[in-house]
């Protein structure tokens, strides 16, 4: 199959202006995708325990949504790779919109499959936003890619912020329908998911992805779509490895601690204020400090940071994991764990990024979703279980040694190759 090629031919000196355009899509675009997401974090356990009429199964609804970014993030990279970036994101957020009416339609008809089955389509809004940070580096110069990474990241915070605080307003207007206001907010994630959608089909043109092959024709063979073509060229770099290790490790970390918090501080006497305002710190940590992650994986390196992302999620979990009764300690252990994850997703998307030839990008990515959603999914549902059966602490104990591999990688790396800075000397690059 021939890969399409952007209807407008695009030069050299074109690239900064399209640049900053595609930069500024993709940043409103995850405001407005920002504001969709948290609300199924926020009330998908709510409603399941509503539709099942069962609070045992309240956790199944959030872990559906997971599976379904995991599960929705390699059919979205073969269309990524064949037809390019605007596609596979109008596609995801129409999944999206869909799956969050499904929602609703389970609500109203008291169906737990089919909110399952809405909550997984519902994922797909999150997918979207988690390939954005990728369209965000194709375009941009190689010791540019954290900071296009990163500046993509920091957006999402507005929407993580806001979204939440939405939730209830929106459920209130469907007061006195036949739409349950606790589905009221999927309604309204719904219609951010199509415009955003529509915002994307309008204005990301040309195709970034398809702009970056046409400037770089050296660097483009046939398309590589599938999981098989991914794994292959991750195997084949060693740098690749080491980013797919750290952007898997530094995301299943940061969840198996994070939901298992508010449990934590629910035990010791937080009330749901308390608890707001830990996992508020804990957001701002993830995302508002992503240009500073940026920045440094630009100038100093991506396996500096990548050491940096280790060393502040083994702080993190030394914070959270004894502190016991003490809140403040264990807000600072959430803020510090927001900021590893920052600094190992935008060190380890853009290694990924230059790491892999242009025509297994895509691909590549993909898989690096698919494994660091699936991944996230087991730590947290072990999370529980560790957490009922042994303490918090030992959860951020066991949190700590999945560390290990990420950081000796790393150290490996950064010694086998110091030139690695920048984009610059990176295995697999083909400039």
């Amino acid at each position: 199959m021939t890969t399409a090629l952007p209807a407008t031919p695009v030069t050299a000196a074109d690239l900064p202006a399209l640049q900053r355009r595609t930069s500024a899509v993709l940043i409103l675009s995850q405001i407005l995708g920002g504001l969709g997401v948290p609300v199924g974090i926020a009330l998908a356990p709510v409603l399941a325990t509503e539709v099942s009429g069962s609070e045992a199964l309240s956790g199944l609804a959030p872990t559906a949504s997971v599976a379904g970014t995991a599960l929705l993030s390699l059919p979205l990279a073969a269309l990524m790779a064949s037809r390019g970036r605007r596609p596979g994101l109008v596609l995801a957020y129409l999944v999206g919109a869909a799956g969050a009416l499904l929602v609703v339609t389970a609500t109203m008809v008291g169906s737990f499959p089919l909110l399952l089955l809405g909550m997984a389509g519902f994922g797909a809004g999150s997918s979207a936003n988690l390939q954005a940070r990728f369209a965000a580096a194709d375009l941009a110069a190689p010791d540019r890619r954290g900071r296009a990474i990163s500046t993509v990241i920091w957006a999402t915070t507005i929407g993580s912020v806001l979204g939440p605080n939405i939730a209830a307003p929106a459920g209130r207007v469907f007061r006195d329908t036949s739409v349950p206001e606790t589905a009221g907010p999927f309604a309204w994630a719904a219609a951010i998911f199509l415009l955003t959608g529509l915002l994307v089909a309008v204005l990301l043109r040309p195709d970034p992805l398809l702009t970056a092959r046409a400037l770089a024709p050296q660097e483009t063979g046939p398309e590589h779509r599938s999981l098989r073509a991914g794994i292959a060229a991750v195997r084949a770099s060693p740098m690749a490895r080491l980013a797919l290790v750290t952007v898997a490790v530094s995301h299943t970390t940061m969840v198996s601690i994070m939901v298992m918090t508010p449990v934590h501080l629910g035990h010791h006497g937080a009330g749901l204020q308390l608890v707001g305002l830990v996992i508020s710190g804990h957001i701002a940590g993830m995302y508002a400090f992503s240009p500073v992650m940026g920045r440094l994986t630009d100038r100093v390196g991506r396996p500096a940071v990548i050491g940096l992302a280790a060393g502040l999620l083994c702080c993190a979990a030394l914070l959270a994991g004894t502190s016991g009764g003490g809140h403040g300690r264990t807000a600072a252990g959430l803020f510090v764990l927001g900021l590893g994850w920052s600094a190992g997703l935008v060190a380890g998307s853009a290694l990924l990024t230059d790491s892999v030839p242009q025509a297994a990008r895509a691909a590549v990515q993909g898989l690096s979703d698919l494994t660091m959603n699936t991944a996230a999914g087991v730590g947290g549902a072990v999370a529980g279980v560790v957490v009922s059966r042994f303490g918090y602490g030992w959860l951020n104990a066991a949190a700590a040694c999945l560390l290990l591999p990420m950081a000796s990688l790393a150290l490996r790396r950064a010694a086998d190759r110091p030139a690695a800075v920048a984009g610059k000397g990176l295995p697999g690059r083909r400039d």
